[in-house]
């Protein structure tokens, strides 16, 4: 994904900073529990979309 792109992307429920993990191809939000999914080096920043995050990986 365009580092561009990423630096101005925010998580669509809180606005908070989103973390990008490459060898998941997701993007985190922490404090929403969420991994959205980057498909085809295209975020899909749809709450329906996302994965909720395990105990572990919202540490």
């Amino acid at each position: 994904m365009d580092k561009k792109l990423f630096e101005i992307l925010a998580c669509p429920l809180c606005k908070g900073d989103l973390k990008n993990e490459q060898d998941k191809q997701e993007l985190i939000c922490r404090p929403c529990g969420l991994a959205f999914p980057v498909r085809d080096g295209i975020p899909v920043m749809l709450e329906p979309e996302a994965r909720t995050l395990t105990t572990d990986e919202r540490l």
